[in-house]
């Protein structure tokens, strides 16, 4: 809330207390109570712009399925924005999705910065500053995401099992032995891992849906693929011999191919 839940309300009443209905004097009265009191809650500039900015915060926590813990961490890096004075010269939704997406990142929630814009009315650009700048004037010091915060979703919402969720992590943990994920995409080589285990496995999954579940392109995937399978010493041909319908990973596409046909 803006005001923290400080300020009073006035409501409107047509009945006193004995049940009588108020005469047009009294309810003129309470009328102009009312707007005095919604002006001094608004009195100051930067209640105000709390008024529109937490209002926006809400709504975009609401779409993205936001726990309360990041909400809060969001509406108090904000208001530490507007104490600082820096959101001068910034857009409100801007700001607004930069403390978004930085509480994301200190509560460990694994959103990125592109499905928050999504959901927001500023631009790609204008978030970005807003980022940059929250984390320079306030001193955020956030630690870069690593591709394991996203594991459990996008094994999740893949619907694999167990046993992949542990191959993913253990073939994460030897890529990052030899091979430093700082500065790349973060659910980039996740999502390659994920297409190479899913096949190492017997649950393969096209290199459309990763990408579709972990925000990126099918290139994305093809670029890490071939680098990946050397790191980690393995033949292009993905197939486990103990894993019960696995397929390599070249016949997988065009198996959905033919089965497409198939149906048409």
């Amino acid at each position: 809330m803006p005001d923290k839940g400080l300020f009073s309300e006035i409501g409107v009443p047509t009945r006193d207390f004995q049940g009588n209905s108020l005469s047009r004097n009294t309810s003129l009265k309470f009328y102009h109570l009312r707007k005095l009191n919604h002006r001094l809650r608004a009195a100051r500039t930067h209640q105000r712009n709390l008024v529109v900015a937490l209002g926006e915060l809400n709504r975009l926590a609401g779409v993205l399925g936001l726990s309360r813990e990041v909400k809060e961490s969001a509406t108090y890096i904000y208001r530490r924005a507007l104490e600082h004075k820096a959101t001068r010269g910034k857009k409100i939704v801007a700001l607004v999705a930069a403390s978004v997406y930085a509480a994301c990142r200190q509560c460990h929630v694994p959103r990125t910065m592109k499905e928050i814009i999504a959901h927001s009315k500023a631009t790609k650009i204008e978030v970005g500053r807003a980022y940059t700048l929250l984390a320079r004037e306030l001193k955020l010091g956030l630690k870069p995401v690593e591709p394991r915060d996203y594991l459990v979703r996008f094994t999740q919402d893949l619907n694999l099992s167990k046993e992949v969720r542990q191959k993913v992590l253990s073939l994460l943990e030897q890529v990052e032995q030899v091979y430093s994920t700082s500065g790349v995409l973060p659910n980039g080589i996740l999502a390659t891992i994920i297409y190479i285990a899913s096949n190492l496995m017997g649950e393969p999954r096209s290199q459309d849906r990763i990408a579709a579940v972990a925000n990126v392109t099918p290139v994305t995937i093809r670029n890490h693929y071939k680098e990946l399978l050397d790191l980690l010493g393995l033949p292009k041909n993905l197939t486990n011999p103990q894993a019960r319908g696995s397929l390599p990973v070249e016949s997988t596409e065009k198996v959905e191919v033919d089965a497409a046909a198939a149906g048409h």
